[in-house]
């Protein structure tokens, strides 16, 4: 059972977390943003659900919506044997929500922290970002400081990371 943006926006009012609102037609991922996000203010982002080769660890990868990842470096460089895309059953299990509607604001429902967070360095200077909200139908702009403090509230600890391009 995927996760209610209500109970969302009822734990960002208890933060005290103002966060402005887009609605559009579904976004599928970055390309189909590109069509319809192209003038809105903040950071676009590309969300990746991982798993590593054996699947006991989880990954939340945060990058810039353009950037194509070198999965195999970045294994690598954190000490991993593999890393690869967790299947739609994953995604459903430890953050609730379908294909295409990943973002940070889904580690709410992380409850037993499975989830490490990786934040890409090259982003994590901005001020304002795009999320989704556990839909694809809306972005909800989020300031860094707001989702710093989201992240404390949900007890996940997100690494700033150097994450290689292909």
């Amino acid at each position: 059972m995927y996760a209610d943006k209500s109970k969302l926006a009822a734990t960002l009012a208890q933060l005290d977390i103002n966060y402005d609102v887009i609605e559009h037609p579904p976004l599928h991922g970055s390309l189909d943003a590109d069509k319809f996000m192209l003038d809105r203010p903040g950071t676009r982002l590309k969300n990746l659900f991982l798993r590593d080769n054996e699947g006991k660890r989880h990954f939340l990868v945060i990058t810039a919506h353009d950037k194509q990842l070198d999965l195999k470096a970045i294994a690598q460089q954190q000490g991993l044997s593999r890393l690869g895309f967790a299947s739609d059953e994953r995604l459903a299990r430890y953050l609730k929500v379908p294909p295409g509607c990943v973002s940070m604001l889904a580690l709410l429902n992380d409850k037993q922290n499975n989830v490490t967070l990786w934040l890409d360095q090259e982003i994590w200077f901005n001020e304002l970002f795009h999320c989704h909200p556990f839909e694809n139908t809306a972005t909800w702009l989020m300031k860094k400081e707001d989702l710093e403090l989201f992240f404390e509230s949900t007890g996940h600890q997100p690494r700033i990371v150097f994450l290689p391009a292909k």
